[in-house]
């Protein structure tokens, strides 16, 4: 029995179908950007996945053309109304946002597979590192701006991205801006297969509904060898990532270049 919980979120489409909740980014006209509801909505959503006895398996996927274009930076223009600076609006529980979504990506106990349907950028991008298993359809590519915007990486991606992908990639990427094709995105490891459009959706739900009848207490004991390994290595980097970006995102450097972002936007 399929259960839809649509009515708990503006933000996100998300129900639990055969042991799979999937959790669908639903702000299509904006290219499902992060906005401080979504966020919000996102760490409710993936909660709940991780407590819910019938989920064994999570889907993170996007609505519309995008999978996510990231951090809404709106985000910065209702801070600077509101007399702060982005780290302090983009709050939950008094917690930073990009803070918490993190922990809980790393403490994930299930098994958590991303679908990029299309274009990801920014911490669409870098969370990746964070997913059990990631697919992407062969519209997706991959964009980590950060340098241009006057912010650094994030989401344990200075960790994750050197180690997985190999420095010299990893590093063009995340200091350069490189934008990645979907095979791009395959050939330094941060996806594990590519789909056609056509047929994406349908591919990864046959997939996860398949992992999803496998013993699920041998899935989380799985999961949670693999990841303690690593779990101190993770909170460093987010610690470190954090750090540095309560620093750039309150520079001036930042705020030029995110004024910058808008006045090219509005001429577009």
């Amino acid at each position: 029995q399929a259960v839809a919980a649509h009515s708990q979120y503006n933000c996100l489409i998300y129900n639990v179908n055969e042991g799979v909740a999937t959790v669908t980014l639903n702000r299509p006209r904006k290219r499902n950007a992060l906005n401080k509801e979504m966020w919000t909505e996102l760490i409710l959503a993936l909660r709940s996945a991780s407590r819910d006895d019938r989920v064994v398996v999570c889907v993170l996927t996007g609505s519309g053309d995008y999978f996510s274009s990231g951090n809404d930076l709106n985000n910065f223009i209702e801070a600077s109304k509101r007399g702060s600076n982005a780290a302090d609006y983009l709050t939950f529980e008094n917690v930073p946002l990009v803070k918490l979504l993190v922990d809980i990506l790393i403490d994930f106990p299930k098994q958590l597979i991303a679908a990029v349907n299309g274009p990801a950028i920014g911490i669409a991008v870098t969370s990746l590192g964070l997913m059990d298993v990631v697919y992407a359809s062969d519209t997706a590519t991959f964009l980590t701006p950060f340098t241009s915007l006057g912010q650094c990486a994030e989401a344990c991606s200075s960790y994750t991205f050197p180690k997985n992908n190999g420095p010299s990639k990893a590093y063009e990427v995340l200091f350069f801006g490189r934008k990645l094709s979907a095979q791009d995105a395959k050939d330094c490891n941060l996806i594990s297969e590519v789909f056609p459009e056509d047929s994406f959706q349908r591919e990864v739900q046959t997939r996860a509904v398949k992992f999803a009848a496998l013993p699920r207490k041998t899935l989380q004991a799985a999961k949670k060898l693999c990841r303690d390994g690593e779990r101190e290595h993770l909170r460093d980097a987010l610690k470190r990532e954090s750090d540095v970006l309560a620093v750039l995102t309150s520079s001036d450097e930042c705020r030029d270049a995110i004024k910058n972002f808008f006045v090219r936007k509005s001429k577009m």
